[in-house]
């Protein structure tokens, strides 16, 4: 339910807090003075389009604001979760909406920016309208088949059904996909097989390449370092080093015999002979690995040069040529199976489609009892709201397999005897059709999870007792229900739970209007009454007024 309101700027309204509570709220003030404010602001955080021009004149802005207890409804949850919203703090939704004179308006749920969208899925969630300019959901097959389904306690079957139905879709959807996937011609084909060769023809690990890249590097520039490696093997060998070291041992050993503190020189020396020896022998190997045949080299170059090729157009790394190939290999391995692919899901989709049908059977055979059930109650309690003669009867017809079933649901209504029973919004006028969801939301009030449910002109063209029916019925309606109705019958006000009084004042220069809560002060109260009765200075009007809050209070 909604906990709190507040309006600020919104038509002729310059600022209203209202602190709610659970039960039937009614409106109520003289024609023109701005009931439809409160019903605009509820409009607007239900998600409902709204013109710049409901700024009130002189704001730059208007605001609307609610917080409304969702309790444990898991709806709620579930729904934020899937529009990527913040959820509920201690079971509090709060909707927040501006509409800006000159610019874009801002949205927020529970502090998280939203769009208009976002709102809408939890308008639909939270609140009904039912009068006037707001949208007639009872007109929508999809409404009527959800409340045909709610009387049917379909709620299990229903779930089990929307479920293979999206599995269903699903399947048909990869078929679809797979069935349309980009096919690769014969050429096409076997240039990607001539890819994948070339590339299977190369070691791709890092340590070959890098083996690779070592090796050309070194056959390239073969003959500059063979002259090295020539030059280092004469200085080190026996044109160099080698023919002079000796000598130097000779001088070292005998230098160490004349005096013991060269010993340890000479045998110094006596290593570095050793170690030139062996760096020479080194240098030696390696030109020695240098005689490569020219059918050797040949192919070390061609390997490098696809190397290079590959990296230039897949790399710049080992990993990435690796990535492309793997890629390739799925490729050309996906044409093979294409056609089994799609036939094995269809033939998923075959097998589901056969238990939608079965179950499609049972939710209908559910339906069709609960119509007859549904129907005979409502008429009954649109006979008592004031349609002596009417009938209302609820079709349902074998359709196409769809998300909710095999059922076109339509709810048929004939207002007076003699006439043809029609679609609701063919014949129903606003406050018939009000009257009509009234019937409805009564005999379903069980089961109904809609919290919030606003009813305008649902009294209209009944008086008397009918009128004090509809009051009791909207009333009863709030034992399960947040219901909010703008009246204009004393005996339905005197009914409400609470009681909002709008009134509007007026100078030369400024028109303003107010909502004023009134159901704690019981002479504001009668006097609010005795005004609708005819006149609130009348001795007559408040002493009945005073007799229907009695009555009231008494039953």
């Amino acid at each position: 339910m909604i906990r709190r309101l507040l309006i600020r700027d919104l038509a002729l309204m310059g600022r209203a807090e209202l602190v709610l509570g659970p039960g039937f709220t009614v409106v109520t003030g003289e024609t023109g003075a701005g009931k439809s404010v409160l019903l605009g602001a509820l409009s607007l955080l239900a998600g409902n389009r709204a013109p710049k021009t409901i700024v009130r004149k002189g704001a730059e802005e208007c605001v609307v604001e609610a917080e409304l207890e969702c309790g444990e409804d898991l709806r709620f949850a579930a729904l934020l979760s899937e529009l990527d919203l913040p959820p509920c703090d201690d079971g509090l939704l709060i909707l927040k909406r501006s509409v800006h004179a000159s610019r874009a308006g801002r949205i927020a749920v529970n502090g998280g920016s939203a769009t208009l969208a976002q709102l809408q899925r939890l308008g639909g969630l939270w609140v009904d309208f039912h009068g006037p300019g707001e949208p007639q959901k009872l007109m929508r097959p999809d409404t009527q088949l959800e409340m045909l389904d709610l009387h049917a306690g379909l709620g299990a079957r229903l779930e089990e059904y929307c479920a293979g139905w999206r599995r269903r879709q699903a399947l048909l959807r990869d078929a679809e996909e797979s069935a349309g996937a980009e096919r690769l011609s014969e050429d096409e084909e076997a240039f990607l097989r001539s890819q994948l060769e070339r590339m299977d023809s190369l070691d791709l690990s890092d340590d070959a390449v890098a083996r690779l890249e070592r090796d050309h590097a070194r056959s390239s520039r073969a003959q500059e370092l063979y002259a090295l490696l020539a030059q280092l093997d004469a200085g080190l060998g026996s044109d160099g080093l080698g023919e002079v070291l000796p000598r130097l041992l000779k001088a070292a050993e005998d230098a160490a015999r004349i005096d013991p503190e060269a010993g340890p020189l000479s045998d110094r020396l006596r290593s570095l002979a050793a170690e030139a020896d062996d760096v020479r022998a080194d240098f030696s190997r390696l030109a020695r690995g240098l005689s490569v045949d020219e059918e050797g080299a040949a192919d070390l170059e061609g390997r490098m040069n696809l190397w290079l090729e590959l990296r230039r157009k897949h790399g710049p790394s080992a990993e990435g040529v690796r990535e492309r190939r793997e890629s390739l290999r799925l490729r050309l391995a996906s044409q093979g199976d294409v056609e089994a692919r799609v036939a094995s899901l269809r033939a998923e989709a075959a097998k589901v489609e056969k238990a939608l049908r079965s179950q499609a059977e049972v939710l209908r055979t559910a339906r069709t009892k609960a119509a007859d059930k549904l129907a005979s109650a409502a008429r009954k309690m649109l006979g008592s709201l004031g349609f002596k003669r009417a009938d209302l009867r609820v079709d349902v017809a074998a359709s196409e397999l769809g998300p909710d079933g095999a059922d076109a649901v339509r709810f048929l209504f004939c207002p007076n005897a003699g006439q043809d029973l029609l679609p609701l919004d063919q014949i129903a006028s606003s406050g018939e059709a009000a009257r009509v969801m009234l019937a409805l939301k009564t005999v379903l009030a069980a089961v109904d999870r809609t919290p919030v449910l606003v009813f305008d002109e649902v009294d209209a063209n009944v008086g008397g007792e009918i009128g004090a029916q509809v009051g009791r019925e909207l009333a009863a309606l709030g034992g399960g229900h947040q219901v909010f109705c703008v009246t204009h019958l004393p005996q339905v006000a005197a009914l409400g739970h609470a009681h909002l009084v709008v009134t509007k004042t007026q100078d030369a220069r400024s028109t303003a209007v107010a909502i004023d809560a009134v159901h704690g002060r019981r002479k504001e109260r009668e006097s609010e009454l005795a005004r609708m009765l005819g006149d609130r200075a009348s001795k007559v009007a408040l002493a009945h007024a005073r007799e229907l809050l009695d009555g009231v209070r008494q039953s």
